[in-house]
């Protein structure tokens, strides 16, 4: 049954968590707007679900500002908005160039700075807001050959702290969602998965779902940082 209207804003809706999450939250009959790089990937998703697919590059200001500023004229403050782009490229500290290195700090921290400040000018003068960052099991350890990773996702947890110590107090909750393990990037809604399916691989479904919940939290008991896992992983 559909619970709330108004405008939900998923940013990285690619296939697997990005698409599951937009699914989540047209099916509670919010209005979704999904944005990558590429927008033409998300069109059949936008027409299942009866959202709009924009194009963005989350690491550049302009095209956030622009991004948000089409929410904002479509009918205001959004409710919720999930950053869950990043870019990962393992390689060694030693044959790390400068620019692979800034490249992958600007889609893991950059862009969710950009997003959450977007999203917050828009939901602090409506009142209240969802905002949830998706980070990863390098948001609180750096591997060998995973500082391209690390960085990024340690400085997006740190934004999501400190937004969510300054934002909070204005009815705005924002959390952080570390994702210990590997996505079933295929898995799609309706589909039984195989009895045989792996338990290591995490069903974006129940992602998405976890996600939902995070969103309809009361104030009185709010999340900031939730971990998941399945029970194969070992931590």
């Amino acid at each position: 049954m559909k619970e709330e209207l108004g405008i939900a804003v998923i940013v990285g809706a690619g296939p697997g968590l990005g698409a599951a999450l937009a699914r989540r939250a047209g099916r509670e009959g919010l209005t979704v707007f999904m944005s990558s790089r590429n927008e033409k990937r998300l069109q059949s998703l936008a027409k299942e679900i009866g959202g709009r697919a924009i194009a963005c590059d989350a690491t550049r200001e302009t095209d956030v500002e622009k991004l948000f500023g089409e929410v904002a004229r479509s009918e205001g403050a959004p409710r919720l908005v999930v950053y869950n782009a990043g870019a990962f490229l393992p390689r060694s500290i030693l044959e790390t160039s400068a620019s692979e290195f800034e490249d992958c700090w600007r889609a893991g921290c950059l862009g969710g700075f950009l997003v959450g400040r977007a999203a917050a000018r828009l939901m602090v003068p409506a009142g209240g807001g969802t905002i949830l960052f998706t980070g990863a099991t390098a948001s609180l350890r750096g591997s060998a050959n995973f500082a391209n990773l690390a960085v990024g996702k340690f400085g997006l947890r740190a934004v999501a702290q400190s937004m969510a110590r300054e934002l909070g107090p204005k009815g705005i909750h924002v959390a952080h969602v570390i994702i210990d393990g590997q996505i079933e990037a295929e898995h799609r809604p309706g589909r039984k998965r195989s009895e045989n399916a792996p338990d290591a691989l995490l069903d974006p479904d129940a992602i998405a779902e976890a996600y939902w919940q995070l969103h309809r939290q009361p104030r009185s008991a709010w999340t900031l940082e939730l971990d998941l896992r399945p029970w194969t992983e070992k931590f």
